[in-house]
């Protein structure tokens, strides 16, 4: 399928474990959660989102979200639980961001738009309604809209993204939601229904 062919904006997000900073601006790669694999998958199928990839190149997470998305897609789980298994058909696992980008571009025949997120303000920071609307208008490309673990996503990420979203700002100074709240208000702001 093309994106010219959608009847809404074909759009994925990932969650990036390598590369993204620890606390201390060194490039890390963070552990696989369960609940980031099954709260953001659920939030994804939620507003309509076409898949929701895991990016980390350790094989040992790789191996460790497999056993956990092939519990709830297969046998038991499954069973057990329909509405976890629709959102478990979303995730798939991938090496890279560069692997998640050619597999789109492939998928939907035209170059995804790569559009990062982050607690910082970005001088390239552009506002939910601005980015729905472009997003709505636009059905020539696959988007992919990336959320980094850690400490954040690094700054190649920022300096090669198509678009950069504002950060989600309370009244206070205080400003470190878990990525699994932040990708559900992106989500929600972007996507939901007013």
């Amino acid at each position: 399928m093309t994106c010219g062919e959608c009847s809404r904006p074909a759009v994925s997000v990932a969650l990036v474990h390598y590369p993204v900073y620890d606390k201390n601006r060194q490039v890390v790669a963070t552990a696989v959660t369960n609940l980031d694999i099954h709260d953001i998958s659920r939030s994804a199928r939620t507003f309509g989102l076409n898949h929701y990839y895991l990016v980390t190149p350790v094989e040992g997470q790789k191996e460790l979200a497999g056993r956990i998305i092939r519990h709830w897609r297969e046998g038991w789980g499954a069973s057990y639980n329909p509405k976890r298994k629709a959102a478990l058909d979303l995730v798939r696992i991938s090496n890279s961001i560069e692997e998640v980008l050619e597999e789109l571009g492939n998928e939907y025949g035209a170059p995804a738009r790569l559009v990062t997120t982050g607690a910082r303000q970005h001088p390239r920071s552009i506002g939910y309604e601005q980015m729905a609307s472009i997003m709505a208008h636009d059905r020539e490309h696959p988007y992919l809209i990336v959320f980094g673990t850690g400490w954040g996503l690094t700054e190649d990420f920022f300096d090669r993204a198509d678009f950069v979203l504002a950060p989600i700002q309370g009244p206070g100074e205080y400003n470190h939601l878990s990525v699994r709240s932040a990708a559900a208000i992106i989500m929600d702001r972007l996507f939901g229904v007013r």
